[in-house]
């Protein structure tokens, strides 16, 4: 009987072509994927197909093919570009003797790596658990081994896939009320911002398009910002003064990417809340990027499936450092500032963004007043 193995830190990806207008760049994020888990990319086998194999999603000479490559590098890990049923799984990790992540697997798995709140973690193991317990039908041949009997956890006759089946529904269940928990103290925040006239701004975007950096230099934090994918996690949020304004709270978000999993937005929904309830976006965007027309798509169609498209947003073009371009400001029909181009690095327009939060927040609440510098709202 086959037991799944273990996964090393030299992996062996597999990447198949069904015709997707954005199969080159999926198969770069999965490399950049691959790096951010501290993987060491072996090799790349890649093939073409009409439609998935249902028994190994490549097909069966491709799989050999993929084995062969794992064992000649001596990679104990192979991570396809794909979202595989736990069938197909099962079947590939049966065939190549070596341990099989999708990319939904993968992503999780750097998640857990970049949690660091109590919040965050526990939503990366919400995500976890929901994904994994599909992976119990069929996944495991070993879990239909019947346990139960007298002094056994489980009834008499109740198999471990069963007892495996209700503990997860438990921790999920245990998981689901904490979250709810920490769920209504961050609305309680949320209200009292908003019968104190706060202005709440949530930075959005691409992973690695630099929110992190952005978000660091609008108000002094020392958030961990690199430049990888996933560098940064949980939501962030600080106090920023703006003059004839006053007080308004910026928030850094977790990026998003292509394909992002449903399991992942599910699980994050309460830190997304954030988003969906603020009062002006900042749709941060790699101007250096060869995709970054893409990139945006991605973003709007996140931003609309958790009920944030209609929020207010100005674009924020980041990276002329890199382009050669020059810190400026684009305005609307409307003659409202729509986007700015600027390099959260080098500083280079930041005051443009400045102004541009200013001159919202006044259209916003033209009766505001001036806040002091005093009160937390719940932030440190």
């Amino acid at each position: 009987m086959f037991e799944r193995p273990e996964g090393g830190q030299s992996v062996v990806l597999a990447s198949l072509d069904f015709g997707d207008p954005d199969y080159k760049e999926s198969l770069v994020e999965l490399v950049l994927l691959a790096e951010s888990a501290a993987l060491k990319v072996a090799q790349i086998v890649q093939g073409r197909r009409d439609r998935p194999d249902a028994a190994f999603f490549a097909g069966s000479g491709k799989a050999d093919e993929i084995a062969e490559a794992a064992r000649l590098s001596e990679s104990g890990l192979v991570i396809f570009n794909h979202e595989l049923s736990p069938v197909q799984e099962r079947n590939l990790e049966r065939r190549m003797q070596c341990r099989v992540l999708d990319r939904t697997a993968l992503i999780l798995h750097i998640f857990a790596l970049r949690a660091r709140s109590n919040e965050g973690k526990l939503q990366v193991e919400l995500a976890q658990l929901r994904h994994y317990s599909t992976r119990l039908v069929r996944g495991w041949t070993h879990l239909e081994r019947q346990k139960g009997g007298i002094g056994m956890r489980g009834g008499p006759g109740e198999t471990q896939l069963e007892l495996d089946r209700r503990l997860i529904a438990g921790k999920i269940k245990g998981i689901e009320a904490r979250l709810e928990k920490l769920e209504k103290g961050r609305a309680m925040q949320r209200r009292a911002r908003q019968r104190s006239g706060v202005l709440s701004i949530s930075l959005v975007g691409y992973t690695n398009a630099g929110k992190s950096t952005l978000f660091n230099t609008l108000t002094r934090a020392k958030v961990y910002a690199a430049d990888q994918l996933f560098a940064t996690l949980d939501t962030t949020s600080r106090k920023l003064w703006l003059p004839d304004v006053g007080q308004v709270i910026l928030s850094d978000t977790v990026g998003f990417i292509t394909r992002l999993p449903h399991t992942l937005v599910a699980a994050f929904h309460a830190t997304l809340e954030e988003t969906v309830h603020a009062d002006l976006l900042l749709h941060v965007v790699d101007s250096a990027s060869q995709n970054r027309d893409r990139q945006i798509e991605e973003v709007d169609k996140v931003l609309a499936e958790i009920g944030a498209d209609k929020v207010p947003r100005i674009v924020v073009m980041n990276k002329i450092d890199l382009t050669g371009a020059e810190a400026m400001e684009a305005r609307d029909e409307c003659d409202k500032i729509a986007r700015v181009s600027l390099s959260a690095r080098t500083g280079a327009g930041i005051e443009l963004l400045r102004r541009a939060l200013i001159e919202f927040a006044l259209a916003r609440r033209p009766d505001v007043e001036n806040q002091t510098e005093t009160g937390s709202y719940g932030l440190e």
